[in-house]
């Protein structure tokens, strides 16, 4: 199974996160993926932010569902990029793309769009919450889901939550800290016919680690893990 190499928030360890920049770079990278977040503004855009508010990403404050478009629109995230509106990545960069989303409402809309425009195959919808992918799922048939576990129990339970993350065949992806992956829970996922991954790998050793317990792919901030991981085995 090839080994993928996705782009955290685009290459955020050198391009200002979650802007137009990063992903295009990310892409020039050779990346095999870019992971991005997405939340919904005031009027009910879908814009690319992590946070719920603005402040440490952009010359702004406030929470992203307080702000409208325009006004998203005028702050500075970084370099003089904008805060982009999805629809905009999707037509900047051909990459596939792991989304991730927090409720239902911005999940309700991703799924739309997905459906609209046809992007099953590109788009995989990421979250921490099994409820929000369940929904996502049953929205969108056949779409690829990824479950973000943050807190860690025994392989078996880590395991156990994909299933709740989206209907039919559950989430195909479960992606955990780099420095809380056990040989015992990648073994675990392997069996269950999962595929785990690894973020955010951004050193040779956390990257060699990544392959010694046999992921299938890292979640990197910086562009040059790229073309590391391809000689490292």
């Amino acid at each position: 199974m090839t080994f993928l190499t996705i782009g955290h928030r685009g290459v955020m360890g050198v391009e200002p996160e979650n802007t137009l920049r990063s992903y295009l770079r990310a892409e020039r990278s050779g990346m095999d993926g870019i992971a991005l977040d997405l939340r919904l503004s005031k009027d009910g855009v879908l814009v690319a932010v992590h946070d719920p508010e603005v402040d440490r990403t952009t010359d702004g404050s406030g929470a992203v569902a307080d702000l409208t478009l325009a006004e998203l629109r005028g702050l500075d995230a970084g370099q003089g990029e904008r805060v982009p509106v999805f629809e905009e990545v999707l037509d900047a960069v051909r990459s596939p793309l792991q989304v991730s989303v927090e409720d239902r409402a911005t999940a309700g809309a991703l799924a739309e769009l997905v459906l609209r425009r046809d992007l099953v195959s590109r788009v995989e919808i990421a979250s921490t919450d099994e409820a929000v992918l369940a929904e996502a799922a049953r929205r969108v048939p056949g779409v690829r889901t990824a479950l973000f576990v943050e807190s860690l129990g025994a392989a078996e339970a880590v395991v156990s939550r994909a299933p709740a993350a989206g209907a039919g065949a559950g989430a195909a992806t479960i992606a955990l800290d780099i420095h809380r992956i056990a040989l015992e829970t990648v073994e675990a996922a392997h069996a269950a016919g999962l595929r785990m991954t690894g973020l955010a790998v951004n050193t040779l050793d956390q990257l060699r680690l990544a392959r010694a317990l046999g992921l299938d792919g890292v979640t990197t901030d910086f562009p040059e893990i790229r073309s590391t991981g391809r000689f490292t085995a």
